[in-house]
């Protein structure tokens, strides 16, 4: 199917037509502003409802594709198409951002600022789903970056500091930020030289010309530094994708960046942050890494499954070592995104088997259903400290009969993130389990030690906020959980107990993609 209406496009660029469009409005309005950024945000999301609808399952290779010269001298285009891989994380992506904007309604300061880069972010998240065309591909994974960086530095927590070199402390909403940025880029540099060697030895940046040329190329012309063995080449550009992709998922040990971003970033942030941000880089294995070095990813699969089951079980560890609220459900994120890649290794180490194809199958669910859970678990820390003004779990306790509203979403939503069956959370890890247990047997038994504490960590953090002893101090000050909240909540629960029960609705989409693709 072709993009013939330039649907893409439209659900690409109509954040940044809004963006532009409120620099136009008074400062002063802050009402107007949030709202003309909530309905323009909630335009891509009918607009990739409409796109979800058309689109025709198992149907080879991609759909509403678009395609435009933009930089012909050296061998880029405009390219963007969806398949069912892209389109449930554009959905997701387009989901998720009204809902951290009606979040972000409590913002008071730089409210057009606050709402110009969220809706700047949007796109940048958009564009690495829909980019077949590396050169575009990686341009938008770095206009993501900024808004981000901003968002934490000018809108984070104000408390906390951070010593660095020499003793010297900075405020931690600036180190924060400032090691996110550090972190991603460390990967871009990378990454974006493997793209540049790519672009010059075949002659394109275009995704599917590559994934053409590639399995019968012999050589490569034009490769600095004499370099013309295919092998090399391929040596060389897997590390950089691979490191890149592992950094911003991320997985242990490239993950410490993570739970300081989460801390400092304000609510919204954190929802967007765990909620599409890191799937950027499941993403990028899915769609760059497995078709482009088959082999070197399978050789090398054992090492990312050993990465991943690390994730699972260190993330569980340190998230039940938690005393901020915040940082247990940042940690929560290293462990549950362990999953994914183990799905992804194991489809790496057994490409073209049936396992295989159920292995990622659930890891590209859990990328989608992580991002529900995630998005709101940290929505509902930021209400609880808009509240009680503290996040450690030690100070808080005994709320339950204070807010029972918000108790019980809590805990819905906590069993998500559990993986109690039912919620969708269990459907994504018994697929990947169920894929990489004959691929990774000993591997996939380990991470079973990071879900039994899984459990123990949410349930301590149930335990810390609503039961034992109350503190006498929230009492009267803790107010229940209000309406626009429970609307920001209502539609992640609403598709977690959806899934939970019938997943078909999405597992259709993803499995016939993942079958024509591997």
């Amino acid at each position: 199917m072709t993009g013939s209406i330039n649907l893409l496009t439209l659900i690409l660029f109509w954040p940044v037509l809004v963006g532009l469009a409120m620099v136009f409005l008074p400062q002063q309005e802050k009402k107007l502003l949030r709202w003309v950024a909530l309905l323009g945000s909630l335009v891509p999301l009918g607009l990739s409802i409409y796109l979800w609808f058309q689109f025709e399952p198992g149907t080879p290779g991609f759909q509403f594709e678009e395609s435009f010269a933009w930089y012909q001298v050296i061998g880029s285009s405009y390219h963007l198409g969806v398949d069912g891989l892209s389109l449930s994380m554009v959905l997701l992506t387009t989901l998720l951002t009204p809902i951290a904007i009606l979040a972000s309604f409590g913002i008071q300061e730089r409210v057009k600022a606050y709402m110009f880069l969220f809706l700047m972010l949007e796109t940048g998240m958009l564009g690495v789903f829909l980019s077949l065309d590396l050169l575009l591909f990686f341009v938008f994974w770095e206009i993501g970056l900024v808004p981000m960086y901003f968002l934490i530095n000018q809108w984070g927590s104000e408390k906390g500091e951070r010593e660095i070199w020499g003793g010297r402390k900075i405020p931690a909403r600036t180190y924060a930020p400032f090691k996110f940025m550090i972190y991603t880029m460390a990967g871009s540099l990378g990454l974006l030289l493997a793209i540049q060697m790519l672009g010059v030895g075949f002659g394109t940046f275009d995704l599917k010309e590559l994934f053409s040329a590639w399995p019968a190329a012999t050589e490569l012309k034009n490769i600095p530094l004499g370099v013309t063995s295919l092998e090399t080449v391929k040596a060389i550009a897997f590390w950089a994708f691979a490191i890149a992709f592992a950094i911003k998922v991320p997985v242990w040990p490239f993950h410490t960046w993570l739970p300081d971003a989460h801390t400092e970033a304000p609510t919204a942030g954190s929802m967007i942050l765990a909620g599409v941000l890191l799937k950027l880089g499941a993403y990028g294995f899915l769609r760059l890494v497995l078709p482009l070095y088959p082999a070197e990813a399978q050789k090398y699969a054992g090492v990312l499954a050993f990465l991943a089951v690390m994730a699972i079980i260190f993330g569980a560890l340190a998230a039940y070592g938690q005393d901020d609220f915040k940082r247990l459900v940042a940690y929560s994120s290293v462990n549950h995104m362990g999953f994914v890649v183990l799905g992804i290794a194991a489809a790496a180490k057994a490409a073209g088997t049936q396992d295989a194809v159920i292995a990622l199958n659930g890891a590209v669910l859990q990328m989608f259903n992580h991002g529900l859970s995630a998005a709101g678990m940290f929505f509902l820390v930021g209400v609880i400290y808009e509240r009680a003004h503290t996040r450690n779990l030690n100070e808080l306790g005994g709320l339950f009969p204070l807010v029972p509203v918000y108790g019980g979403i809590l805990i819905f939503m906590s069993m998500a993130s559990l993986g109690l069956p039912g919620l969708n959370g269990f459907v994504s890890e018994f697929l990947v389990v169920r894929g990489a247990w004959p691929i990774f047997t000993v591997y996939t038994a380990l991470a079973m030690i990071g879900l039994f504490f899984t459990g123990a960590y949410i349930l301590k953090g149930i335990k810390k906020v609503l039961h034992g002893p109350l503190n006498e101090h929230f009492a009267g000050h803790v107010t229940e959980i209000n309406l626009r909240e429970i609307v920001v909540v209502t539609p992640l629960l609403v598709l977690i107990l959806w899934i939970g029960i019938w997943p078909g609705w999405i597992l259709n989409v993803i499995d016939k993609a993942m079958s024509v693709l591997f």
